[in-house]
């Protein structure tokens, strides 16, 4: 493994709308590096941004907030978030840390840490949630990975019934 192979997998673990939906995949798939060190360099990736979420999301968006281009993105974006929240407000640390393990768009540590931070969840008990969340996804991701086509028919089996259900209740 290279370091530019190394940078690429924890980067895209780190990034909001891949993180290890793509991070384990491209160092398993791509890169060709054995899952267990893109297991531990993706739950990195994926965790290095939480704290800073968590621990800043809330003077960043007052501060962003006195714009008016800016209120109203933020405005818009918190408001989808909550909508995703029913499960986390019903079940909190629990609700937190499976909503964050469905590795599916939209489902992963920023939107939770987000979701946290709406909530008022204490930083230690969001991290938790979070971390714990995020090594279910990880695992989930690897075995689906490691299964190849089989893993991704499974997936798509899974988000099928997922959307059949969410449909149903609406």
């Amino acid at each position: 493994m290279t370091l530019s192979e190394f940078l690429q997998v924890f980067f895209t673990a780190a990034a909001p709308i891949s993180e290890l939906r793509g991070a384990i995949p491209l160092g398993i798939e791509v890169h060709d590096i054995s899952w267990p060190i893109v297991f531990v360099v993706a739950i990195a990736g994926n965790l290095l941004p939480v704290p800073f979420l968590l621990l800043f999301l809330d003077p960043v968006t007052r501060l962003l907030s006195k714009v008016k281009l800016f209120e109203r993105i933020i405005n818009w974006f918190f408001e989808r978030t909550r909508k995703r929240g029913k499960l986390i407000e019903r079940y909190e640390r629990i609700g937190l840390t499976l909503f964050v393990a469905i590795p599916l768009p939209i489902t992963g540590a920023w939107t939770g840490s987000i979701l946290a931070f709406l909530l008022g969840m204490s930083f230690w008990r969001a991290f938790i949630s979070i971390a714990l969340g995020v090594l279910i996804a990880g695992a989930i991701v690897t075995a689906l990975t490691m299964i190849g086509w089989w893993g991704a028919a499974i997936a798509g089996v899974g988000l099928g019934v997922l959307v059949i259900l969410g449909m149903r209740k609406s």
